[in-house]
């Protein structure tokens, strides 16, 4: 068994043991595993054990992967924050987007959308922990801009997708994760029908699991540390 199919192995066997614990289904919940930075060879070795869901930050790297593997049973996820500029590419290549954050995108994204691909799935990117420095729109806006993407053509709203301030605080990432999955209760009972929480990583997906996420995005523990290169 190579290694990446070794940790795959492990990484499932964490998220069913999580799953078990709080009463949970491990199937419900989908393993995301996030290639950024690796390369096609890497998901190839990856894809060879069975996973076949995979995030990607960058759109010309993934392209690139993409391209490569030209593998139909992949499906791949856009989960980085997203430049305007590179919209048609996401649109036309990845079947997920998880980093949704404000209109004038998401109308791009549905022009752009081709009429011969099923509705891309997206979620809308909630800051949960308020810091400046992340991604996301503020609470606040949630329901307005749920309401407009909602009704674009091109796109299928799924749930949201939130990312904690890193911390050793399990019962801080619990607050942070029940948040998002209590932004997502009340759109329902406003009559939404979301089914997606895409929460939790490497660190902290046992939280994430224990508050409700469908969707854990695992990079470290299935391809090892990155070397960031200069972008």
């Amino acid at each position: 068994m190579t290694t990446i199919a070794s940790r795959l192995q492990a990484v499932r066997g964490r998220i069913a043991d999580a799953a078990r614990r709080n009463g949970r289904n491990p199937d419900d919940i989908t393993l995301l595993a996030v290639s950024k930075t690796w390369p096609a060879e890497a998901v190839r070795e990856a894809a060879a054990a069975g996973q076949r869901c995979f995030g990607e930050n960058y759109v010309q790297e993934a392209l690139t992967k993409i391209s490569a593997l030209a593998d139909p049973g992949l499906a791949w996820h856009f989960i980085g924050p997203l430049q305007s500029n590179k919209s048609a590419e996401v649109a036309g290549a990845f079947q997920w987007l998880h980093s949704l954050d404000r209109l004038k995108l998401a109308q791009r994204l549905s022009r752009q959308r081709p009429a011969t691909l099923p509705p891309l799935d997206v979620c809308l990117q909630l800051n949960i922990s308020g810091e400046a420095s992340k991604s996301g729109i503020a609470p606040a806006a949630l329901d307005d801009l749920a309401e407009q993407v909602a009704s674009l053509p091109g796109l299928r709203l799924r749930g949201l997708m939130g990312v904690p301030e890193p911390s050793a605080d399990e019962a801080l990432l619990r607050r942070r994760f029940a948040s998002l999955r209590e932004a997502l209760e009340a759109l329902n009972a406003r009559g939404f029908a979301l089914d997606t929480l895409s929460m939790g990583m490497s660190h902290d997906l046992d939280a994430a699991i224990a508050e409700g996420a469908t969707i854990v995005r695992v990079g470290t523990a299935i391809f090892g540390e990155r070397g960031y290169p200069r972008r």
